[in-house]
């Protein structure tokens, strides 16, 4: 009979498929090479092919809609309940099969060429300011060893790295040390440079990336996240859902009449939700400054900085710029400030 849903775990070098038929049964069942995937798929009838989204899925999707197979990609957390004991190649793909035909399952969107490419800007920029602020803190910690301790931020460090080669309360054997790691730094710090023009040169470019960029809190770094992560902002049913996605919904514990609502699952893109969340703090940081004089300019956050702490507000201010991203998205609208008075 005609196979019309396979399941296929991916590998490094050994993939491993599992295909039913109309009536379930299952039809085909082998391992293959990395080399063999695409001449195994190329003799086959069109199907629907399932895959865990997981690196190289992406690729892999693309490869087989170009083949003439409809490719969907699971999240593995997913697909694992699908997974009998006694784990092993084959039955990870017969579970992935499994999955791919539940009703109720959520598909990934098959990312371009071009979204890969801008995601791989961002990762290595967070790579290299992990990696910055790692050495930030091992400079800090070999000047607080001989009680050298500057203020806060890049112009505390600066005022550490600004002592060297030769400091005077730093032992000689240390000098080469302390050299070092500042030398690293200013590399990192170049490198994040050029890899945060470069990104904020394709925003600017980008239509989409223009009109989110026009709601307050959101820049192009933010913007060019976005867009590279979601291919299409329409698989998401409402602004909650894609706030939820980034793990920007309360958590909940619900059991019969009794509903808990806990703090945000952070379940979900922890790197969209982190700009986000400094886009908001960016943002109140200038509406309670122009508030000392003025007042809040949006009722709305004069209201919520009124009952909850600053730092609840922030949140729920990413957690509305979200919403708004995807109202504006989905339903390719440009972004409209509200006529607001200021709030007494």
């Amino acid at each position: 009979m005609k196979t019309i849903m396979i399941g296929l775990d991916l590998a490094k070098n050994v993939f491993q498929v599992h295909g039913v038929d109309e009536a379930g049964q299952v039809v085909v069942r082998r391992q293959l090479r990395r080399g063999q995937v695409e001449g195994f798929f190329a003799k086959l009838a069109p199907a629907v092919v399932g895959m865990e989204a997981c690196g190289g899925a992406h690729h892999w999707a693309r490869a087989l809609q170009g083949l003439g197979h409809a490719a969907r990609l699971m999240p593995a957390a997913y697909v694992k309940p699908y997974v009998k004991r006694n784990k092993t190649d084959g039955r990870d793909a017969e579970a992935i099969c499994e999955a791919m035909q539940r009703p109720t399952m959520r598909f990934v969107a098959v990312k371009r060429v071009e979204q890969q490419a801008v995601m791989s800007l961002h990762r290595t920029r967070a790579l290299l300011v992990r990696q910055r602020t790692m050495l930030a803190n091992a400079l800090r910690a070999a000047f607080a060893e001989f009680g050298v301790v500057a203020a806060q931020g890049r112009k505390g460090l600066g005022s550490l790295i600004a002592q060297l080669p030769r400091p005077e309360a730093v032992p000689e054997p240390a000098h080469a040390a302390l050299a070092m790691l500042a030398r690293h730094w200013r590399g990192l710090d170049a490198d994040i440079a050029a890899l945060e023009k470069r990104i904020v040169r394709a925003a600017r470019g980008d239509a989409a990336a223009r009109r989110i960029m026009a709601i307050p809190g959101v820049g192009p770094i933010s913007a060019s996240a976005v867009l590279a992560a979601v291919p299409d902002m329409k698989q998401f049913r409402s602004g909650r859902g894609f706030a939820a996605w980034l793990g920007l919904t309360p958590r909940q514990n619900n059991s019969g009449a009794k509903r808990r609502s806990g703090g945000i699952s952070k379940q979900g893109r922890r790197d969209i939700r982190c700009l986000l969340i400094l886009g908001a703090s960016s943002h109140l940081r200038q509406e309670r400054a122009r508030g000392r004089t003025n007042g809040v300019r949006d009722s709305w956050l004069a209201g919520l900085l009124a009952r909850r702490p600053v730092k609840v507000a922030t949140v729920a201010r990413a957690a509305k710029t979200a919403r708004i991203i995807w109202a504006l998205l989905a339903k390719d609208r440009d972004y409209q400030a509200r006529s607001i008075q200021p709030a007494a």
